[in-house]
C-alpha cells in the first residue's frame, strides 16, 4: 500500500459505545439557547454507601483498593490490598468511634494526607455513617511555608477531627494551624508535644446498631464531604457535595461511559490512578467510579514528574487497567517511554478500554505517538475520551460523542444535565443546571448567591464554541475562561484559552504552561513555564541552575523558532505574540500561582509578578525573544 493511501485510511479504535449521541437544543431570549441530551437519567442510589454495600455483597472477596508498602527508607515494595468486605468492615469500626466523638457537619474531619489506604478507610468511616470529611491538599501542609490557605480551611470547616497518615510528615503544619481542642489522629508516627490517636485505635472499635441507624438517616441530600476549590481567584471555597449529587453523577457517567455499566464478574472497572483524591478528578470521578461500579482502584504512588513518574510506569508494567486517567504531561511522558518499553505497551494495552485526560491541552505529536504505538501493538486505537467539568458539577458535565476527538473538543452534555449557553462580552458561557451541581458554598452564602443566576443555573466562567455549527450533535469545544481574557489598548480582546494552548502545541515538549501579558497595552506577550526536558535541550550539567538552562543557547534557538512559527499564522495584534520570556522561577503555591490540579493561575502570577511584566513590555527584561522582523512583518501583514 502506497504511503499516501496508509495516510488516508480510516483510523480502526478498540470498540467503545457512547451512551449520548444526539442532543436537543431550545431557543430563550437575548440569544441565549438552552441544551440537553435527548436520553433522560435513569434512577439511581440514593447514596454512595448502597452500592458501597451491593459490592461487598455480591464480590466480597474481590480487590477494592491497593497501594503498595512504603518501606522505612522510603522505597516502595509489593502491593497490599484490601477486600469489599473487608472496607466495609473497616468502615463500621471507623464511623462507630467518630459518632462516639459527636461529628458532625459543624464539627467535620479535615483529612490532610495524600492518597492512601488509611485515607480511604477514614474517608468511607465517614461515609458510612454520614458525618462529612473534607481531604485537603497536602501541599497547605507540606509545600506551603506560611500555612496561610490552610489556616483558611481549617478555620472555614472548624473540625473536631484531624487525620494524617504519617505523623512527622504533617507535624509541622498540625503544631502551626490545629488547636489544641481538636483531636488529632495519625496512622503511624507521633507528634512531640501533642497527645495524639492512634487510627489502630479506630480500627479496633466494635460497630454497634447506631452505625446502621446512622447510616440509615443519611440520604441524598446528607452531605457526602467538602471539596475546596483551587482558589484561582481568591481563598478557596469549600462545595458541598451531597450524596445525591455524587450519586447521580456517577449514574451520568455510566449512561454517558457505557463501557463502566457491567455486572459480569470480572469485568469491573480497573483503576491504576495518581490523581489527588482533594480534587474532584481523583476524588469524586475516579474514587466514585469504583465504588459505583464494583471496580478496583490501584493507588499509584508515581505523578507526572520528572522524580515520580518511573513509579506510575513500573506500575503501569504491572497493572493492567481497563480505562486510563491522566493529565497531559503524564501521557506524554508514557508515550515517550512506550516507544523503548515492551513489558509497557503490552500490559498497558492489553485490555485497557479507553484513555481520558483532563486538565489542559493535549499537543498533537502526543496524540501522534500513542496513536503510532497502539496501532504497532495492538492493530488498533485507543479512544481518548474528555470533557468539561468542575467541582460544582461532582464534576462530570460535558462529554465527548465520539473516538475522532481533537485538541479542546468537548462534546456534548450527559444525561439529566442541562446546559444553558449565554452570550457574554463576546464569548459564549456555558452555565449548568442538574442534579450533579453543588447547593452551594458552605458557610459562604454571598458566594452562593453569586454563583446561580436568576434561572438557578451554575455559572461556571467557562467559555465554549460549537465544534460544528452545522452540526450540534458534535457538542462543543472549549474557548478558554472568560475572566482570563483581557483587552488590549486597542479595546480588541485576547482570548487566553485558545492562545494559550496553541502556544503549549506548538513548543511541545519544552513548554509546560503560558501566561499570557498586555492587559491595556498595545501588544501581546507570552511567560512561558518550561518542562523539564529544556535542560536536555540546554547541553548543561544537571544540577546547573534553572536561570542559566532557560539562557543557555540551544533553548533561546528553540524559543526563537517557537516565536517566529506563531507569527506566521498571526491575523492581528490580539493574537501575534510580541515577545517571550522563559521564566527560571516556578510557579509558587503559597501565592496561588498554581491551583491544586497544577495549573497556573494566570491572574495570580501577573498580580505577584508584576514588576517583571513590567520590565518585560518595558524590553528590559533579559532573554526576551521577539520575532525576527521578516516573520514579524508577514505576520502583522496576514
Amino acid at each position: 500500500m502506497s504511503e499516501t493511501n496508509t495516510a488516508s485510511r480510516e483510523p480502526k479504535y478498540r470498540p467503545l459505545a457512547f451512551g449520548v449521541t444526539r442532543v436537543n437544543l431550545r431557543d430563550g431570549a437575548d440569544g441565549v439557547r438552552y441544551m440537553r441530551a435527548d436520553v433522560e437519567l435513569q434512577s439511581c442510589a440514593h447514596r454512595m454507601t448502597d452500592r458501597l454495600l451491593h459490592w461487598a455483597d455480591r464480590v466480597p472477596q474481590q480487590l477494592f483498593m491497593a497501594q503498595r508498602a512504603r518501606h522505612a527508607d522510603g522505597s516502595l515494595g509489593d502491593w497490599q490490598g484490601i477486600t469489599w468486605a473487608e472496607a466495609v468492615q473497616k468502615a463500621r469500626a471507623i464511623g462507630q468511634a467518630l459518632l462516639d466523638r459527636g461529628l458532625s457537619a459543624d464539627r467535620p474531619v479535615a483529612i490532610l494526607s495524600e492518597n492512601g489506604l488509611d485515607h480511604a478507610m477514614v474517608a468511607l468511616g465517614c461515609l458510612y455513617v454520614g458525618i462529612p470529611w473534607c481531604p485537603v491538599s497536602p501541599a497547605y501542609s507540606i509545600v506551603s511555608q506560611d500555612y496561610d490557605k490552610l489556616r483558611h480551611v481549617l478555620t472555614t470547616l472548624t473540625p473536631g477531627l484531624v487525620f494524617a497518615a504519617d505523623g512527622a510528615r504533617y507535624a509541622k503544619a498540625i503544631q502551626a494551624t490545629v488547636g489544641a481542642d481538636v483531636e488529632v489522629v495519625l496512622g503511624s508516627g507521633e507528634i512531640a508535644g501533642r497527645q495524639t490517636t492512634a487510627l489502630s485505635d479506630l480500627l479496633a472499635t466494635p460497630p454497634t446498631p447506631a452505625v446502621e441507624a446512622a447510616r440509615e438517616a443519611t440520604g441524598p441530600d446528607t452531605i457526602a464531604k467538602f471539596l475546596f476549590t483551587s482558589g484561582s481567584t481568591k481563598m478557596p471555597k469549600a462545595v458541598i457535595n451531597t450524596h445525591g449529587m455524587w450519586c447521580a453523577n456517577q449514574q451520568q457517567m455510566r449512561q454517558s461511559m457505557p463501557v463502566l455499566a457491567t455486572e459480569t464478574e470480572g469485568q469491573h472497572p480497573v483503576l491504576v490512578d495518581w490523581l489527588p483524591w482533594n480534587h474532584t478528578f481523583g476524588g469524586n470521578h475516579n474514587v466514585g467510579m469504583v465504588i459505583y461500579n464494583g471496580g478496583t482502584l490501584y493507588i499509584d504512588d508515581g505523578k507526572p514528574t520528572p522524580a515520580l513518574m518511573h513509579e506510575t510506569l513500573r506500575n503501569l508494567r504491572e497493572v493492567a487497567p481497563t480505562v486510563y486517567f491522566n493529565v497531559p504531561t503524564g501521557f506524554e511522558a508514557i508515550a515517550n517511554a512506550m516507544k523503548t518499553d515492551a513489558q509497557l505497551r503490552k500490559t498497558l494495552l492489553s485490555r485497557v478500554k479507553m484513555f481520558f485526560y483532563s486538565g489542559a491541552a493535549l499537543a498533537q505529536p502526543v496524540w501522534d505517538s500513542l496513536h503510532a504505538t497502539q496501532e504497532a501493538e495492538v492493530g488498533e486505537r485507543i479512544v481518548m475520551g474528555t470533557g468539561l467539568g468542575m467541582t460544582e458539577s461532582s464534576p462530570f458535565a460535558v462529554f465527548v460523542t465520539n473516538p475522532n476527538v481533537k485538541a479542546g473538543y468537548i462534546g456534548v452534555p450527559t444525561p439529566g444535565l442541562e446546559l444553558k449557553l449565554i452570550p457574554v462580552d463576546g464569548k459564549t458561557e456555558v452555565r449548568y443546571k442538574g442534579p450533579n451541581i453543588t447547593p452551594g458554598y458552605w458557610r459562604s452564602p454571598d458566594a452562593t448567591a453569586e454563583a446561580f443566576d436568576e434561572e438557578g443555573f451554575f455559572s461556571t466562567g467557562d467559555a465554549v464554541q460549537w465544534i460544528d455549527e452545522n452540526d450540534v450533535h458534535q457538542g462543543l469545544r472549549f474557548d478558554g475562561r472568560i475572566a482570563e481574557d483581557f483587552k488590549l489598548a486597542t479595546g480588541t480582546f485576547v482570548s487566553v484559552g485558545p492562545m494559550r494552548a496553541k502556544i503549549i502545541a506548538a513548543g511541545a515538549p519544552y513548554v509546560q504552561d503560558v501566561v499570557l501579558t498586555g492587559i491595556n497595552l498595545k501588544e501581546v506577550g507570552a511567560l512561558v513555564f518550561p518542562t523539564g526536558a529544556v535542560r536536555q535541550l540546554s547541553g548543561l550539567p544537571a544540577d546547573a541552575p534553572l536561570a542559566e538552562v532557560v539562557a543557555s543557547e540551544p533553548v533561546r534557538a528553540r524559543m526563537q523558532q517557537l516565536i517566529d512559527d506563531l507569527a506566521k499564522t498571526a491575523t492581528g495584534s490580539a493574537n501575534r505574540i510580541a515577545r517571550l520570556h522563559v521564566l527560571a522561577e516556578p510557579p509558587s503555591i503559597d501565592k496561588g500561582e498554581v491551583t491544586d490540579k497544577g495549573s497556573i493561575n494566570q491572574r495570580s502570577v501577573l498580580k505577584h509578578r508584576d514588576a517583571l511584566v513590567q520590565a518585560f513590555h518595558e524590553g528590559t527584561l533579559p532573554h526576551t525573544v521577539l520575532p525576527t522582523p521578516a516573520k514579524q512583518t508577514a505576520g502583522a501583514a496576514a
